[in-house]
C-alpha cells in the first residue's frame, strides 16, 4: 500500500490522540528508520528515549524471542525464573536495595505516588488522608487520571475532571517557591530532572542538590521522573548523578527494555518498597518473564558498549554544532547528552515546519510545545552521523530562512 493509504486507514480507525508526521515506518535498524516507499530517515525521537540501544537491537530481540519460546506470562500468582534476577540486576545498576515492576511509565508513577502516599501515614505520621506531594509547573509524567490532576497543561486536563487531590505546584527551578509550599503533610516532592515534554528544561544550577537538601531536613521523600532522561540519556546512568543527587524513589521506563516491550519500574531502598504488602498494589503483566529477559539484556547493553559514555561526547558535539548555526530563527539550543532541544524564535512560526523539513532530507524530529525541535536519537550513534545531522539542520534552517525572506520580498544574498 502507499503512504497515503496507510495514512488514511489511520485516520479512520485510530482515535486521534496524537498528530504524527505522515512518514509511514516499515522497518528500522539502530539509528535508522526505513518507511513503506523505502526512504531511509535518522531517528531523532527514539520514541521518547525507549529506544536509546537503537532499533531492533540483534542481542534484546534474541533475548525476547529466546524468552517468547520459554513463557512470557506467569502472573504474580506464582514466580518465575527472571524476575528475581531482573531485580538484582536492575538494583546493582541504580544502586537502590528494592524495585517494583510496572508496564508503562505512567504506571511507573503512580506507583511511586501511592508508596510515597503509604510512607508518609506510616513512617512520617501525617494523618490519614492528608498527605501532599509537591510537583512543578510544565512537568509530564503522563496521561492517565491522577496523573493529570498534577499536570499544569490545560489541554491534558479538559474535561477529564474531577482530579484526585493532594498535590502542589511550584514553578520549575524556584527555590524559594518549593520551600514555601512544604508544609507538615508534604510526604514527596516529584521532579524530572529535566523536563522533557516542557521543552527539554533544565533547572538552575545547583537546585537539584538544594532539592535534595530540603527534603532530607524536611523528612520528605524525593522522588525523581527518569523515565526519558534516565539510562544513559543524559551520559550519566542516571540523570540524577550530574548533581550527585541520591533520590529516595526512582522512576524508569523507556529505555529500560531498549522500546522492544513495555517495561517500567520504580527503584528505592527497602525502608520505602519494604512497607509495601499482599494486595496494596499489582499488576497482570508487571513483572513478566518476558519483560524481565528484556529488560535484562537491554540493561547489559547500555553496560557493554558504554551508551551513556557515547551519549555524553556525541551530545556535546552535537550541541557545540547547533549553537554554532548563524540563524535568527534559532533563540537557544540547550541540553543534556543525547536530550537536545532547539528553541525558535516567535518570528520562526513554530518548530513543526522545521520538524517537517527535516523530514524531506532524512531526518526525523518531534517538536514539543511548539516552539522547540526535540533531538534525542539512539545512544548508538556515531560521530559520523552525528556530523551529517548537525549540517542537514544547518542546510533546513538556512532554506528556510531564505524561502521566508523571498516570501517577504527580501531575498537573502549568498555571499
Amino acid at each position: 500500500m502507499t503512504t497515503e493509504k496507510f495514512v488514511q486507514l489511520e485516520d479512520q480507525y485510530v482515535a486521534n490522540i496524537y498528530h504524527p508526521l505522515d512518514v509511514v515506518i516499515e522497518r528500522a535498524e539502530g539509528v535508522w528508520m526505513y518507511d513503506v516507499d523505502g526512504k531511509r530517515y535518522l531517528d531523532c525521537l527514539s520514541a521518547y528515549s525507549a529506544v536509546s540501544q537503537g532499533h531492533c537491537h540483534p542481542r534484546i530481540v534474541n533475548a525476547l524471542i529466546e524468552q517468547a519460546q520459554k513463557v512470557t506470562l506467569t502472573s504474580r500468582a506464582f514466580r518465575n525464573d527472571q524476575l528475581g534476577e531482573f531485580a538484582r540486576e536492575l538494583c546493582e545498576l541504580t544502586g537502590y536495595e528494592m524495585t517494583l515492576p510496572m508496564n508503562s511509565g505512567a504506571e511507573a508513577v503512580e506507583a511511586a505516588v501511592k508508596a510515597a502516599r503509604k510512607w508518609g501515614y506510616e513512617v512520617k505520621g501525617v494523618p490519614d488522608d492528608q498527605a501532599e506531594i509537591i510537583v512543578c509547573l510544565g512537568n509530564f509524567h503522563g496521561r492517565t487520571t491522577t496523573v493529570i490532576s498534577f499536570s499544569s497543561e490545560p489541554a491534558y486536563r479538559r474535561h477529564f475532571g474531577p482530579f484526585t487531590p493532594g498535590f502542589k505546584f511550584v514553578p520549575f527551578g524556584d527555590m524559594d517557591a518549593l520551600v514555601d509550599a512544604v508544609t507538615p503533610n508534604t510526604v514527596a516532592f516529584l521532579v524530572e530532572p529535566i523536563q522533557g515534554e516542557n521543552g527539554i528544561n533544565l533547572p538552575p544550577a545547583g537546585y537539584y542538590k538544594f532539592a535534595e537538601t530540603l527534603c532530607r531536613r524536611e523528612n520528605i521523600l524525593l522522588i525523581a521522573d527518569e523515565i526519558q532522561v534516565g539510562l544513559g540519556r543524559t551520559g550519566k546512568m542516571l540523570c540524577s548523578e550530574h548533581d550527585e543527587v541520591r533520590p529516595d524513589i526512582v522512576v524508569l521506563g523507556k529505555a529500560l527494555s531498549g522500546g522492544v516491550y513495555p517495561v517500567s519500574a520504580i527503584v528505592a531502598d527497602h525502608s520505602i518498597l519494604g512497607l509495601l504488602n499482599p494486595g496494596d498494589h499489582g499488576s497482570t503483566f508487571g513483572g513478566n518473564p518476558l519483560a524481565a529477559a528484556v529488560s535484562r539484556e537491554a540493561m547489559r547493553v547500555l553496560v557493554d558498549e558504554k551508551l551513556a559514555e557515547n551519549a555524553a561526547e556525541q551530545g556535546e558535539y552535537l550541541m557545540q554544532r547547533l549553537r554554532r548555526i548563524e540563524s535568527p530563527y534559532i533563540k537557544e539550543v540547550r541540553g543534556k547528552g543525547l536530550l537536545i532541544g532547539l528553541e525558535v524564535t516567535a518570528d520562526a512560526n513554530g518548530a513543526r515546519r522545521f520538524c517537517e523539513e527535516l523530514a524531506t532530507e532524512g531526518i526525523l524530529c518531534k517538536e514539543t510545545h511548539s516552539t522547540v525541535v526535540r533531538f534525542a536519537p539512539p545512544l548508538v550513534i556515531t560521530r559520523e552521523e552525528t556530523e551529517w545531522l548537525a549540517d542537514t539542520v544547518e542546510t533546513i534552517f538556512a532554506r528556510i530562512e531564505a524561502r521566508d525572506a523571498e516570501a517577504a520580498g527580501h531575498p537573502v544574498v549568498s555571499s
